[in-house]
This record gives structure tokens, sequence and C-alpha cells, in this order.
């Protein structure tokens, strides 16, 4: 066995290694004191680490207080295994509770801070959708990185893992770069640009949505999608708004905004800017997309469905898609180092096509909850889909599926082409 000494330094090589520097102070001292004891390795270290962290930030208290009790008298590796399993079962078992979340006023509200900036990217193009996968149906979507990073502070969202800091980067030539992007005349398109940030909440900052109408005005044959949770609607309002230029919102409960939304708009106000969009003829859209497993979800998502067809009439409505968590290991480790107080990893993770999500009774639960729900002049006169999930969920869920991404993204390109044309002809009338 290593000397104390010996050990000291290699502890403080592995510490480097996990998130033990994510730890407050206390936990820091006590976790060395630990590792110290029974020479963690690396694996143990990180361990419980991630699960201190995790405890933290599910508001179960620090790793001092959840520390399992050990067998006196025995030999410090078998102590350690016995404390080890002990506390990956206790938090196993307080990860796998339904989640309890507090009402939105005592969560909603932490403000999120960005810093905007303006530089000169070195080219501007089409890309595919950052988060896609071969191994899930996948509608091949374009996207455009109009902005670069997100000043929202979601807990889940995967744009974290692609920028650092809170810099938001704005192109000072993005409307010049834009209107030289080669499009084919022969061509359908279905481009977003709320991949790399959100398409709304900075309004017409650096001019970004007027360059983004004027595009959508010179390509009729491209659909535009802006994806939102922001009620910056305030420059649309006033413009010609393209008929192939959608909105869409990614719509959750109330409690789920307020604690895992942060800083975004409420759904009330989400709800609110569709709603005048769709009065003025622009076609909008919704995304239920994460749907989340927690204490009341049945009844707070059956509300919100409801509201939804209560507010609009399918004609308005280009899309519904459905879909929940899914993370990858470096967006795992972003939100235990943010430090917020968050459940969004106390679920049981598990392998779901190369990422990590729920698992599939879970998933057919969810998925099929909000599909039941939609009347069937909705699901007759709107496009519904799964998102980044594996094709083997579509016939569970929808009764029907597609034997490629090329036919869901054709089927989808022409159900909004229809509704595009159908909210024209309404508009000439």
């Amino acid at each position: 066995m290593l000397s104390t000494m010996d050990y000291q330094a290699k502890f403080r090589d592995i510490a480097e290694k996990t998130l033990f520097h994510q730890l407050p102070d206390s936990g820091q001292g006590f976790v060395r004191k630990q590792a110290l004891q029974y020479r963690f390795t690396l694996q143990e270290l990180r361990l419980v680490t991630e699960i201190a962290l995790d405890l933290e930030m599910w508001n179960q208290g620090d790793i001092t207080i959840n520390w399992p009790k050990t067998t006196a008298g025995e030999p410090d590796k078998n102590r350690k295994k016995q404390l080890l399993n002990t506390l990956r079962r206790n938090w196993e078992s307080l990860r796998d509770e339904p989640n309890r979340y507090p009402s939105p006023a005592s969560g909603a509200g932490l403000p999120v801070k960005a810093e905007p900036l303006t530089r000169s990217k070195e080219k501007l193009g089409l890309g595919f959708c950052p988060v896609a996968s071969a191994k899930t149906r996948c509608c091949n979507l374009l996207t455009l990185d109009v902005v670069e990073n997100c000043g929202y502070g979601c807990t889940y969202c995967s744009i974290q893992s692609f920028f650092s800091g809170n810099q938001v980067i704005f192109d000072r030539d993005f409307r010049t770069k834009l209107a030289a992007l080669p499009i084919d005349p022969d061509r359908l398109y279905h481009i977003g640009t709320g991949q790399s940030s959100d398409s709304l909440m900075w309004g017409n900052s650096h001019g970004v949505l007027d360059a983004l109408i004027d595009f959508a005005n010179r390509h009729p044959n491209v659909i535009l999608e802006l994806k939102t949770k922001s009620a910056n609607i305030a420059h649309l309002l006033k413009q010609d708004v393209p008929a192939n230029i959608i909105c869409s919102w990614s719509l959750n409960p109330p409690i789920l905004i307020a604690n895992e939304e942060h800083a975004t708009a409420s759904l009330e106000q989400r709800l609110e800017a569709a709603r005048s969009l769709a009065d003025k003829g622009v076609v909008v859209g919704f995304h239920f997309h994460p749907m989340i497993h927690y204490l009341g979800w049945e009844q707070d998502y059956s509300a919100l469905f409801a509201r939804v067809q209560r507010l609009f009439h399918p004609d308005e409505v280009a899309m519904i898609s459905i879909g929940t968590l899914t993370f990858t290991k470096p967006v795992i480790r972003k939100i235990r180092q943010s430090g917020l107080n968050s459940q969004i990893l106390k679920m049981p993770l598990v392998e779901a096509d190369g990422k990590l999500s729920y698992p599939d009774n879970v998933k057919l639960e969810l998925f099929s909850h909000a599909y039941d729900n939609f009347s069937a002049a909705w699901k007759k006169g709107v496009f519904f889909y799964l998102c980044m999930e594996n094709q083997r969920f579509w016939k569970p869920v929808f009764g029907f599926d597609f034997e490629s991404n090329e036919l869901f993204e054709q089927a989808m390109k022409l159900s909004y082409l229809d509704t595009i044309d159908r909210r024209r002809a309404v508009a000439q009338e």
C-alpha cells in the first residue's frame, strides 16, 4: 500500500480528473479525509464526488450527513467496499424516486447573465442538427447558427456542451453572409435557427430578424423555423412575415419552467406570443420536448395539452413534436458543474442509442400520454413526430412509422408546406 505521503501526491493528481474541486470547501475536506483513509482509486473518487454533487443539487444535504455508517473493526478494504456499495444504493434509491418540484412561486425566476459580443466569423453555412444520431429517427433538419450560445439557463440544455462561459456571439457580417448562402431553387429546405441559441430571445438585435425575413422572402422554397422559449415577438408583429417562416415554442408545465428553465418566458407569455403571431397569420408549432417525469406529471401535461387545443386551431399549427431528456456525458458533467439546485439528473439514466435517457417504459408512458391527449382533428391536420428518439417508439405511440430518415424528412416538409399554403390562401382571401 502507498504511504500517506505518496497517496497524497496521487490524490492531488486524480482529483484533477474528477469534479472534486466543484465541491464546497467542507465537502472537499471530508472527501479528502475519506480518500486518505481508504485510498480511493480514480473511479472511486469520481463516484463519491458525483454522488456528493447530486445530493446537493437535489437538496438532500451534503456528503457528510449522507455518509454511510460502517462496521467497526473490519479491515479498511472491507469497510471501503461496504460503505461505497451502501452510498451507491442510497443514491440510487433517491435517484429513482419520483421528482417532487417546489411550487413555481418558490422555484421561479433565477436570472441568467449573458454577455453579447460581436465578432466577424470566418464563414456561415448550413449544418446538420448537432444532436442528430444515426441511431435515432431523424428529420434531417438543417441548422443555421444565427447566434452562438444561449442567454437562457435551462438546466438540461445540450447547447451548454457546445460553448463555454456566458458570452453570446453575433456575427457582424451575418446579413451579407446569409444573402450569399447558396440555395438550390429546385430543392425544398427545412432550416432551423434554434440549435445554437434561442431564435427569438434577442429580437432584432444586430438586425438578425430582418436578415432572416429577407432570406425567407428571397427563397420561398425554404421553410425557416424559429424555435424559442421567449415571448420577444414585438419586431415580428411590426413586419410582414413571409408565409414560409414558422415560429415554434418549446412548452412545459409552469412548475418545470420555474424550476428547470431559468430566465425563460412563462408558459402564459409563450402561449400569448404564439397566439398573437397566429392571429397575424404566421404558422406556429409546439415542441413538448423535453417531457419530464415527476410527481403529478400526468395532470400537469394533460392540462397543458388541453390548453393548447383550446387556444389554437389545427390549421394554424404545423407540428407537434414530442421527446424527453437525452444526455451525453459532457452535458451531465456541465450540469453537475453548474451548482444549481435541480432535479434534472434525478432519474434512472440508462443507455439509449449512445446517450443516456429514461428507460423505455417511462418513455412510452410519456409519449403515449401526450399523443392520446390530442383530438382526432389535431392528429389529422398537424404533423406529429418524435424528436431524437429510436424508431421503435413510433408504432406503439402513433400507430405508424417511417422506414427511413429520408421518408420522415419528406413527409415532414410536405406537411409543413401544406399548412403554409393553407395559411397563405386564408391571408389572400
